[in-house]
């Protein structure tokens, strides 16, 4: 049997012949972009039931309602990695967003710094990005988007038993290796940190220094550097 090509995220349980509603969005993009229709199968995930098969049994102009077939992928452990990063401007911002979520990360935390280019989001619009890359790219679950923290606060609030790796952007810490254990990756902004701020992230008995390599890079490219040098070198299970 063909696999379908539609891979949807929804919010509902996921089940053997249980009925799982859409949104009004995808009821909208199913009928009229894709031209899909009652009969027609998708897949679909939760981010905690695995993906499913699931057939089309209600499709209207507003509303869309599935049945689930059967279990195509179990639901897997993924890394428990976050990605906390200095506001950059709207475009860096959904870039950083769409990859991170591509390379696995199961939280993102922006974070205002002195020197960021912003200093609030559109969470609606960044938990959009993250859906569609997790769609795109078969992933089973899509990532936390919280609102921007201060770096003090950020800082103040840090969860014991965590790891906050920061990118040295002097070059003189080690280079950043995959971990399996939970993990954070800071990024500061374009500019980097105050003198000030890395005093305070520095006494952080949680904080540890690593370089993303021999080279300066620009705030959105480190985010995607450092994420595939800390979860995406190997394997992510004990």
């Amino acid at each position: 049997m063909t696999t379908p090509s539609i891979r949807l995220f929804i919010t509902s349980p996921l089940r053997h012949g249980l009925a799982a509603q859409g949104s009004e969005a995808q009821a909208h993009y199913l009928a009229n972009v894709m031209r899909r229709g009652a009969g027609d199968e998708v897949l679909l995930f939760n981010g905690t039931d695995g993906e499913w098969r699931a057939c089309i049994t209600e499709l209207t102009r507003k509303k869309v309602t599935f049945e689930a077939i059967t279990q195509t992928r179990p639901q897997a452990p993924e890394p428990d990695t976050w990605l906390c990063f200095a506001l950059l401007k709207r475009t860096k911002t959904d870039l950083v967003v769409e990859k991170a979520t591509e390379l696995g990360v199961a939280r993102i935390q922006p974070v205002i710094t002195a020197r960021t280019q912003a200093d609030h989001v559109n969470l609606d619009r960044l938990r959009a990005i993250a859906i569609e890359a997790a769609e795109q790219c078969e992933r089973l679950a899509v990532p936390e988007i919280l609102p921007p923290k201060t770096l003090a606060q950020l800082i103040a609030d840090w969860p014991a038993g965590r790891t906050l790796f920061v990118a040295d952007e002097r070059r003189t810490a080690p280079l950043l290796r995959q971990t399996c254990a939970p993990s954070a990756l800071l990024i500061g902004p374009e500019g980097g940190f105050t003198d000030a701020e890395l005093v305070s992230i520095g006494a952080h008995h949680h904080v540890t220094r690593v370089s993303l390599g021999s080279h300066i890079l620009r705030a959105e490219t480190a985010a995607i550097a450092g994420l595939a040098l800390l979860i995406a070198t190997g394997p992510h299970q004990e």
